[in-house]
């Protein structure tokens, strides 16, 4: 494990550095913040277009999302990795040759992987919900062909969740990976969310037209990842050229904001992070109740020893929320920080080799030899 020094340690009530939590960070500014913004100008663009890792076609064009064909094969199980939808780009899941989700997959014997690249809100995206986004998820899978085997990073975890348990019968195992769902244990991104007043919220969404801006929040976050923290996230030395060349690529990729519906966003806020419904049982998905003992396929949940976003007690605390009896459940955890768990070097060379073969895998005889 990688011992943090006392730069990287951070106070119970202090804003963590990761960008996936920047969405909910507006606790730390309030509403002094928001009259902060009214003075300022527009943001600067940052470079778009960085390329994919691996190469893909755009499978189906919806207004969420263009799913991703990464396939090397015809024939196979497909896999789903449903990225998270929190302001940056689903690079996050193809970020670099041995930094990337897909290719992990591809290369643990995974021949059909697809992948979910959300789009940027516009104007016309301002009304969208949870349900738009789990909607054409459905559409998605019955695109590729039901049932699939869903894998899910961080808040695309609870989502991938969410249907699974809304149609059990099209997910065939479900890969959790940091994934925050049990809102009622404690961590960094609960604390944030809870201790901000709800006017903020409301704030945020007004001062983007309808939607969060990530330009806006970009600004508003004063600090950025050093090089010390893309190393940790990496988990690699970036001071050879390879590294400084990582170290450009993600400064470009941190600077690719994306905007999120307003009422996206305010439902994940309230219903998700404030309420806890989804681990409550009071979560109503696409006119259902859900109901997380209906998801009964096998689960594998992968937790960050030294992830303050989704520590790995409420990461690993999901398996008790299942249907899935224990036999089928597979959890591990590594020595990683939140980004980590999808990005760096070491928690590929190890943890997603054994999600892929766990994928693999014909489960059929587990219950037999544990019985």
């Amino acid at each position: 494990m990688v011992e943090k020094t006392d730069k990287q340690r951070r106070r119970p009530d202090q804003a963590p550095d990761d960008p996936l939590l920047w969405p909910f960070a507006a606790a730390r500014f309030a509403m002094d913040a928001c009259f902060w913004w009214l003075e300022r100008g527009p943001a600067e663009q940052g470079d778009s277009n960085l390329p994919w890792t691996t190469s893909n076609t755009v499978a189906l064009e919806l207004a969420t999302m263009r799913l991703r064909d990464c396939t090397q094969s015809r024939s196979g199980q497909p896999a789903l990795v449903c990225a998270p939808y929190a302001l940056h780009r689903a690079l996050i899941a193809d970020f670099a040759p041995g930094h990337s989700v897909v290719q992990s997959l591809q290369h643990g014997g995974i021949g059909r992987v697809y992948l979910t690249d959300w789009r940027s809100a516009t104007p016309d995206m301002r009304y969208l919900s949870i349900d738009s986004y789990l909607g054409d998820l459905n559409v998605a899978v019955d695109e590729i062909g039901a049932p699939v085997d869903l894998v899910g990073l961080c808040q695309g975890g609870w989502l991938s969740l969410l249907y699974a348990a809304r149609f059990p019968a099209k997910v065939r195992r479900l890969v959790l990976v940091g994934a925050p769902v049990d809102l009622s244990i404690n961590s960094a991104l609960s604390r944030l969310t809870r201790n901000a007043p709800e006017m903020v919220y409301d704030q945020l969404v007004a001062r983007g037209g309808g939607n969060v801006s990530g330009e806006e929040m970009r600004r508003l976050w004063s600090k950025t990842p050093g090089p010390d923290d893309v190393a940790l996230a990496l988990q690699r030395d970036l001071s050879d050229e390879e590294g400084r060349a990582l170290l450009a690529r993600f400064d470009r990729w941190n600077a690719e904001m994306l905007d999120l519906p307003g009422t996206y966003y305010l439902e994940i806020v309230n219903r998700i992070f404030r309420e806890n419904r989804i681990a409550g049982g009071k979560f109503v998905a696409l006119g259902r109740e859900i109901d997380l003992k209906d998801v009964k396929a096998p689960v594998f949940l992968l937790a960050g020893l030294d992830d303050d976003v989704v520590p790995a007690a409420q990461a690993l605390a999901t398996a008790g929320l299942l249907g899935t009896p224990p036999a089928f459940i597979a959890a591990a955890s590594e020595p990683s920080n939140h980004l980590g768990l999808f990005m760096g070097a070491r928690t590929h060379a190890h943890a997603w080799p054994r999600i892929a073969k766990w994928l693999r895998d014909d489960l059929s005889g587990v219950l037999a030899r544990r019985a």
